[in-house]
């Protein structure tokens, strides 16, 4: 523990009344605290009462100015049960000063958002400010000029305990794990994902702060925080570049819905509320098309390898013919002639340029307005601008374009694609086999693109065709979680979303469980759009405990060769549990029941076969449970969750039922290595293993 550190008992200390409270230490950061929410409150107060009828000069402008007071009056609400400030820097100098001579230091108080008292003055500053970084990266070796670090702990939102580093005093010894933020990290879970903000670690926080103009790529095993990091990298982009990214747009993508609704208030928490959130599925998604097929696992490999791009690029620009007839325009008395082969070299120019297909068609009728206006200033005439919009609307110039580059509509292209085995073999020559063109190709022709079942890895087809034709919107940063299961196609249909921004891309290649999965991230960056990202490992874990993560970790060697195992810096004897059983589904509700004796949540994780047995054998014993995205609370902590949705999740407890059913229900035993891996490293505070069939030989 650090030294000078003043740890209470919550119970004894909770009414906060003796007098060395009240005089000491705590009690003045008490009264800060106290003090701080009060302003916060006062300046809540002051945007409630603003008057928007005495600045306005319309009702769009009221409307919107009303629409930023709401958002200005969400951020500022204060969270009775989340800490106003967790820590406490005391600079030797006042920051930017410090070769001032005589300059005296300053004490600043670090939390989720600046508050400030009725003169301006800062009573806490927000962790994403410059003169914060210290707070995370400050060490004995590396003072950055503070000469005392304090953390804070809460029991609920009163402040009960503080702990002290003195960085700057050589006679002090550099400080081991702070207990307070052990603490936090092992603080029972309850209800949604929660920041980390009191707890980022110094290679957190360089990944947190990193410029927006360049993309980073974070390969993290299980409970080394990526999730927590690539959020918070957003509410710290929000901060240092608010400008712009309103104008431009941010977006966090997930894995599925319970993934994100598991998310969804880490940056509501920090004061962020506009950010949106989607999987690849909500992205690619069209109103007017259902997904209500599925594709085969090796169908899916092939519909979602880049090499679809390259096919799809070309039936694209099959419909683009070359002019074999000239064209004749009539303006009054006059004639115009563009004979064949001109408009051939302006069809030919504009496929040269690479542009969209719709751009091209758009910009035909101009060029060829172009050429006649040439035609009628050699003729001695003096047309303008409105003469050239004119000849670009006639009749017989509309009717070239729609002859030589016509409409396409992307989802009847794609329809005619995995139809038509002529236009298929057409456009995949050379790029997909046979066989491969034989997997993709529908059995039976759907006769309209409404009477299709697509999948959807169809849909991620639809809408590269679409980009072809039209450019897809370009937001300003996303952040992709989960990553390593997407396939090449899914990469692009990301990487289009940000082709002027950036992107923070998370994942571990251990947890891979597609039959797509990304095989290196070098080679996902490139189907990304982002070949130039920085490549970040994160190896020391936080959340899982270090005898549950070894264990876990013996599965490496099989399915992920040369990956550096998660280096867990909490050590929690007890927390692994391996148990062979007579009846598993006994076990697991005897395991359940066992495990809600302690606080926080509880998952019971199963091959998603096995979910049916187990659902009806909870309810059978009177333990009822929930559905992964649903919010676990006080009253209800339990559970029940499929191994194909265990991903990105968390639980204070994890039962995990037959670790070989897990495996065998994937496609093939890499892959439900990885399921299980993944199923393995839920557990923040123990893991109970229960197994009536003998353990797979990777894990024994």
């Amino acid at each position: 523990m650090p030294a000078h550190a003043h740890v209470t008992d919550p119970a004894a200390d909770a009414d906060a009344t003796t007098a060395a409270t009240i005089t000491g230490p705590l009690g003045r950061e008490r009264a800060h605290l106290s003090a701080s929410r009060s302003a916060l409150r006062a300046m809540r107060e002051d945007v409630e009462a603003l008057d928007i009828r005495d600045v306005t000069a319309n009702w769009v402008n009221a409307v919107v100015l009303q629409a930023q007071i709401d958002d200005r009056i969400k951020a500022l609400a204060d969270l009775s049960h989340t800490p106003l400030f967790f820590g406490r820097l005391d600079y030797l100098h006042a920051p930017g000063v410090e070769l001032t001579e005589g300059a005296e230091g300053e004490q600043f108080y670090i939390g989720r958002r600046h508050v400030h008292d009725a003169g301006g003055d800062p009573m806490v500053i927000d962790w994403r400010a410059p003169v914060s970084q210290p707070f995370y990266r400050a060490s004995k070796a590396d003072p950055q000029d503070v000469s005392l670090r304090r953390r804070f702990g809460y029991t609920g939102g009163e402040l009960t305990a503080y702990e002290d580093e003195h960085l700057s005093d050589p006679a002090e010894a550099a400080a081991t794990v702070s207990k307070l933020l052990q603490q936090e990290i092992e603080r029972p879970r309850v209800g949604p994902m929660r920041d980390i903000v009191a707890t980022i670690q110094p290679e957190q926080d360089e990944i947190v702060r990193s410029d927006l103009s360049g993309s980073v790529c974070v390969q993290g095993g299980p409970g080394t925080g990526k999730t927590a990091v690539g959020l918070h990298r957003v509410a710290y982009l929000l901060y240092a570049h608010r400008d712009r990214l309103a104008r431009t747009g941010t977006l966090v993508i997930g894995p599925n819905r319970s993934f994100l609704h598991y998310i969804e208030q880490v940056l509501p928490a920090l004061g962020e509320l506009e950010v949106k959130q989607a999987t690849v599925d909500d992205l690619v998604a069209r109103a007017d098309l259902e997904v209500r097929g599925a594709d085969a696992a090796e169908t899916a490999v092939v519909k979602g390898d880049a090499r679809m791009a390259r096919v799809l690029r070309r039936a694209v620009h099959s419909h683009v013919a070359e002019p074999v007839e000239p064209l004749m325009v009539v303006r009054g008395s006059r004639r115009w002639r563009v004979p064949a082969y001109e408009l051939a070299e302006i069809v030919a120019e504009l496929q040269n340029r690479d542009i969209r297909y719709g751009a091209a068609r758009d910009a035909l009728p101009q060029r060829i307005a172009h050429t006649v206006l040439v035609r009628m200033e050699q003729a001695g005439e003096a047309p303008d601008d409105r003469v050239q919009d004119a000849v670009a609307r006639n009749a017989a110039v509309k009717a070239v374009v729609k002859a030589v580059w016509p409409l396409v509509e992307p989802a009847k292209l794609v329809l005619r694609l995995l139809s038509d085995a002529e236009f298929l073999a057409e456009h995949a020559e050379g790029i997909l086999s046979q066989d491969e063109q034989r997997l993709i190709l529908w059995p039976k022709p759907y006769r309209s693109v409404k009477s299709v079942k697509w999948s959807a890895a169809d849909l991620v087809l639809i809408d590269e065709a679409t980009d072809l034709v039209e450019r897809t919107h370009s937001l300003g940063h996303v952040v992709l979680d989960e990553a390593q299961d997407l396939s090449p196609m899914q990469y692009r249909a990301v990487g289009r979303r940000c082709t002027t921004g950036s992107a923070t891309i998370l994942g571990d290649l251990a947890q891979g469980t597609t039959p797509w999965a990304t095989r290196g991230w070098d080679e996902a960056l490139e189907h990304l759009g982002k070949p130039g990202a920085v490549l970040e490992e994160l190896t020391a874990g936080f959340r899982v405990p270090r005898e549950v993560i070894a264990y876990a970790s013996r599965l490496l060697p099989s399915i992920s060769p040369g990956l550096a195992p998660v280096s867990s810096v909490r050590e929690t004897p007890g927390s692994l549990v391996v148990s062979p059983v007579a009846d598993p589904t006994a076990a697991a509700v005897d395991a359940c029941r066992a495990s809600l004796v302690h606080e926080g949540s509880i998952g019971l994780i199963a091959a998603d076969a096995r979910i049916p047995e187990l659902a009806r054998a909870l309810l059978a014993a009177d333990l009822p449970y929930l559905s992964p995205g649903e919010e676990t609370t006080a009253q209800s902590r339990l559970t029940l969750v499929p191994a194909s949705l265990a991903k990105g999740l968390e639980y204070d407890y994890v039962v995990l039922d037959e670790p070989a059913a897990i495996v065998a229900g994937e496609p093939d035993e890499r892959t439900g290595l990885r399921r299980l891996y993944v199923c393995l490293t839920r557990a923040v505070s123990g893991l109970t293993l229960l197994h009536a069939t003998p353990l797979p030989q990777a894990l024994a």
